[in-house]
């Protein structure tokens, strides 16, 4: 009996043949290329061009396209607004958006459930508790270990809290491999401690500092700079790559653990190195604009049905999540003009009914 997948297509419905799909080679490896999914990314990538043009059109000076690219490779008190804030920001959502959404669906492809998210891996989680606990300690120390905590930064803080939250629950779902169901029973109640724990930090803190950070655990782009853009290029310039290197071995890992093996593939080695550069990703993310909600969640599963794929694709779903994101900014800074919205208050909003909507269809499916 053939296995039933967890994404995408029937059993009964045959793959496309050798005429249909053309290969991307590169060496030895060779990737499917299909016209449904390459013409979305296309269009997710134009759509994301667009909306860091309008971003970059808000602020306290308004400015059309035309006036935006002319500050861009011109010279010019335009061009250092739109250079030194601006497109900072703009280029944060975008990335930021692109790597929570890769984080979320390689979370997605390995724990087989469209449920999965970094949050679940422990990464938000642990940035949040990390980062409400320096702003509590800096508050209240005295001298030195006050100063010492402020000068550290919270986008470090929150990368070593995600990566901390991470080991602790990769740690306690190993036993003997790695399974998928077991991740996310962990991954929940990790972050169900978690949760509790910054809130107990919140109310024992000053008012004033535990008003900064809830700003910064809803998730906001307010302020980015340059320095909030390199980490996440950098680490996106890597590990892209390196992700779709290992797409073909995720996409063996659908099956059973028989049937995976024999298809060359170790399944605990493949699932650990997509897990960790799964918690790069977000855990880099989040330290750039805080823990911005249903992005890693939502964006993959969006990205599948756009693309019609067998599970959430890669590329398409980093490029949905940076339109996602992008899109999710806009909102947040017009919708209240002048007052602007943390981005991810616009995304629980939008994201919340479609996490309602996933479980009522996975219960659904659940009946006999």
């Amino acid at each position: 009996m053939n296995p039933t997948p967890v994404y995408g297509r029937p059993p009964e419905t045959k793959a496309p043949t050798r005429a249909q799909t053309k290969a991307l080679r590169a060496g030895p490896a060779s990737w499917p290329l299909r016209p449904r999914p390459v013409l979305t990314a296309l269009v997710l990538l134009a759509a994301a061009v667009l909306l860091t043009g309008l971003g970059m059109r808000i602020g306290d000076i308004p400015m059309s396209l035309a006036e935006v690219g002319r500050a861009v490779v011109g010279d010019g008190p335009d061009h250092l607004v739109v250079m030194e804030l601006r497109l900072p920001r703009a280029l944060t959502g975008v990335l930021v958006g692109a790597a929570l959404a890769l984080a979320g669906a390689i979370t997605q492809a390995i724990a087989r459930n469209p449920l999965a998210s970094p949050d679940i891996l422990g990464v938000t989680p642990g940035a949040s508790v990390c980062v409400v606990a320096a702003i509590v300690a800096t508050s209240s120390a005295a001298g030195g270990a006050g100063g010492m905590l402020a000068s550290v930064g919270i986008p470090l803080l929150a990368l070593l809290g995600g990566a901390a939250g991470a080991l602790a629950v990769y740690t306690l779902a190993w036993r003997g491999g790695l399974d998928g169901y077991r991740l996310v029973l962990v991954g929940i109640g990790v972050s169900v401690m978690c949760v509790n724990v910054k809130y107990w930090l919140l109310t024992i803190g000053d008012v004033n500092d535990s008003g900064r950070a809830i700003v910064w655990i809803t998730g906001s782009l307010n302020g980015r700079g340059w320095e909030h853009v390199v980490p996440v290029a950098v680490a996106l310039a890597v590990l892209v790559p390196a992700t779709l290197v290992g797409a073909r071995s995720l996409g063996a890992l659908r099956f059973g653990e028989e049937t995976v093996t024999g298809l060359g593939v170790r399944p605990d080695l493949t699932r650990s190195l997509m897990i960790l550069a799964a918690v790069l990703l977000a855990a880099l993310a989040t330290a750039a604009a805080g823990p911005i909600a249903f992005v890693a969640l939502a964006a993959p599963q969006i990205a599948l049905r756009l693309a019609g794929a067998a599970q959430p694709p890669l590329v398409v779903s980093a490029l949905t999540g940076a339109v996602l994101t992008s899109a999710s900014d806009l909102v947040a800074r017009t919708a209240f003009s002048p007052v602007e919205l943390p981005v991810g208050v616009v995304t629980a909003v939008l994201g919340a009914p479609y996490l309602i909507y996933l479980l009522v269809r996975a219960r659904r499916k659940a009946r006999p």
